[in-house]
């Protein structure tokens, strides 16, 4: 079995996190994920604290095994669902849009892991030194908010300049990625899009039908002019944006059109109107299955590349 030192560090089998997606990274994905032997996330997004502390105890509910939760540090909400992480003891805490320095000792003192994404290498540094257990390197491929570096070039460079434990994030759905993560020096990844696309993930029909039908050019970048760049399959919705930033939109009213856009389409459907958030690696999704298969087919796949590798010749 192929075990890396993310396993020891967060109590799984499998190298393997899913991504803390709002809206669709609730109790059915994230139990699945974990019964499965990776790392499930809740994902807070900008929830009630209410709504975190009753998807932490449905979880507990479905899994005997590690989760946590992700914190989105722009939510009115942050603190209060600080408080709920801290005292339901959930065992890992990642987080995103935002710096969570304030936050770490807090909960390292009640021994949570703390994993942050990052897209950077001085904010990988920087936590570091704060105390973050490990980091998460997300690329600009994968879906969501990004920055603005690949992950072929901001794993490597992270991974040099810390000395905790990488996770590699950002266009990997499959044991090729996981392998090439490996190779990068990571010691697991993150995956998103993938487990959207899976039996159990709560996404409406429609959202993932939409992946199912993507290729490498589906997915844009928009909202780069106001400084919160995200990335989404292209519909109805993106043009407007795009329309909207040409006009010299600000970011107030932009925040303001986009209020309900992400639940419009990951939840409800309307794949014109809402935000579809999808990774560059959408296009290799071809096929709805549940959890337990997906993440089968990533390790057994990876096993069978490393063993290739290790029986290539060289010739002197």
């Amino acid at each position: 079995m192929l075990k890396t030192a993310i396993c020891d560090l967060l109590g799984i089998r499998h190298p393997i996190i899913q991504g803390g997606m709002a809206h669709v990274a609730t109790v059915e994905l994230v139990s699945a994920v974990s019964n499965a032997g990776g790392l499930g996330i809740i994902g807070a997004g900008y929830y009630q604290p209410d709504w975190v502390r009753q998807q932490i105890r449905l979880t507990r509910q479905q899994t005997s095994q590690p989760f946590g939760v992700n914190i989105q540090l722009t939510s009115i909400f942050t603190e209060q669902v600080v408080e709920v992480v801290l005292q339901e003891k959930v065992a890992v805490v990642t987080t995103g849009a935002g710096n969570p320095e304030t936050y770490i000792s807090r909960f390292k003192q009640n021994g949570i892991k703390v994993v942050p994404v990052v897209a950077s290498v001085d904010s990988a540094k920087r936590l570091e030194q704060t105390g973050a257990d490990a980091i998460v390197a997300e690329g600009m491929e994968s879906g969501g908010h990004v920055g603005e570096t690949t992950t072929m070039a901001l794993v490597p460079q992270v991974v040099d300049s810390v000395r905790i434990p990488v996770v590699a994030a950002g266009g990997i759905a499959d044991g090729r990625g996981l392998v090439a993560a490996l190779a990068l020096g990571a010691q697991g990844v993150q995956i998103g899009t993938r487990f959207v696309c899976s039996r159990e993930c709560i996404a409406h029909p429609r959202y993932k039908q939409k992946i199912l039908e993507a290729d490498d050019g589906s997915t844009v970048v928009t909202r780069q002019t106001v400084g919160y760049p995200l990335r989404t399959l292209r519909n109805s919705l993106t043009e407007q944006v795009k329309a909207l930033e040409e006009a010299g939109i600000s970011r107030e009213e932009l925040e303001l059109f986009d209020r309900g856009r992400m639940y419009l389409g990951l939840i409800e459907g309307d794949i014109e109107e809402g935000s579809l958030l999808a990774g560059q690696i959408a296009g290799l999704i071809k096929e709805i299955k549940p959890v337990r298969v997906i993440i089968e087919e990533i390790m057994a796949e990876a096993e069978t590349i490393i063993t290739s590798l290790k029986n290539f010749h060289r010739e002197d």
